[in-house]
């Protein structure tokens, strides 16, 4: 499994290119065509409905992001539509929405989120609904997510698809999580288990020696999250691409 050179070469932003004061909010619509104008590629975020649908959104509970209460997983796709996104004008995507906007124009990412509460077994139907809507798709994409196990299903799922695994210094202090999985996950010890071919790493832990290992082992090192072009200057020195988010990353000339 090779991941497209697209990948390397066109910098991600992080949940589309968003900004609420522009009416873009993260992982919109508008965020994503913005996006695909700048000539950026574009990382997302899905979650499962009630009525297992993909939607595109990154946190578990709506309050951050809309002006409702209560989690994403209690609500059905078609509630979720019309709750209006804090700082634009329009509802929350289902994931199969986004893939026919995109349309294969500009490299696409998509992070399941962990629906297990403790990076474990437990998950199954987003990774369903994920792998039905990606199917058939023509462009660049990939998948990823900080839980092995899911990384692993999408392996039996959509195996021509490249996938990768999100990772991070798991400081404990940082993460609802025991100190024996931060152990385990900040070692990443799934990378080969999961037939990952790219890691998605936290962007000042990038000087780690696990992260090196990998990339001289061939694995692709991208990072997250990036917020200036200084601090991409400097993950640059690690990392094959970034993740970013607040400013305009370089494009290739």
């Amino acid at each position: 499994m090779i991941l497209p050179r697209a990948f390397y070469d066109v910098p991600m932003a992080h949940r589309a290119l968003h900004d609420v004061k522009d009416g873009r909010p993260e992982n919109s619509r508008a965020a994503i065509h913005a996006a695909i104008a700048a000539g950026y590629g574009i990382e997302i975020d899905v979650q499962l409905s009630s009525d297992d649908a993909a939607m595109v959104f990154h946190d578990y509970a709506l309050e951050r992001l809309t002006g409702e209460k209560g989690m994403v997983r209690t609500c059905m796709a078609s509630q979720l539509a019309h709750i209006q996104l804090t700082g634009g004008n329009e509802g929350i995507p289902t994931l199969p929405e986004v893939l026919d906007i995109v349309a294969g124009r500009v490299p696409l990412v998509i992070e399941l989120k962990d629906q297990d509460g403790a990076m474990g077994p437990n998950i199954g139907p987003l990774e369903q609904a994920t792998a039905d809507a990606v199917q058939g798709y023509h462009g660049d994409i990939a998948v990823m997510s900080f839980n092995p196990h899911a990384v692993a299903r999408m392996s039996d799922l959509l195996p021509h698809v490249p996938r990768g695994l999100v990772t991070s210094a798991y400081r404990y202090d940082d993460w609802p999580l025991s100190k024996t999985t931060c152990d385990h996950l900040r070692a990443i010890p799934d990378y080969d288990r999961v037939g990952a071919c790219f890691i998605s790493h936290e962007v000042d832990d990038l000087a780690t020696p696990r992260v090196a290992a990998l990339k001289s082992a061939g694995a692709m090192i991208c990072c997250w999250t990036v917020r200036s072009a200084e601090q991409e200057a400097r993950a640059r020195q690690f990392a094959d691409n970034i993740t970013f988010e607040g400013y305009s990353a370089a494009l290739a000339a």
